[in-house]
């Protein structure tokens, strides 16, 4: 398991499904696209439509076209 990157900030977050571990798969938040307490991404970075996401959960790091 990687470690959670040291750029990684609370005050920015996503709300993307993690590709690696799908965490939020049968929460009924994440299921209803609201901003669930518990299954967020870091937001690390983005470039225009492009962000850079770590799951806290596996610690997974990709990038997402959020168009």
């Amino acid at each position: 398991m990687m470690p959670i990157d040291p750029h990684a900030d609370l005050g920015r977050r996503a709300w993307l499904a993690c590709p690696s571990c799908h965490d939020g798969h049968d929460c009924a938040d994440c299921l209803a696209r609201r901003n669930c307490p518990v299954h967020w991404r870091y937001l690390l970075a983005n470039q225009g439509h492009v962000v850079h996401l770590q799951c806290p959960s596996c610690t997974h790091l990709w990038a997402q076209d959020t168009r």
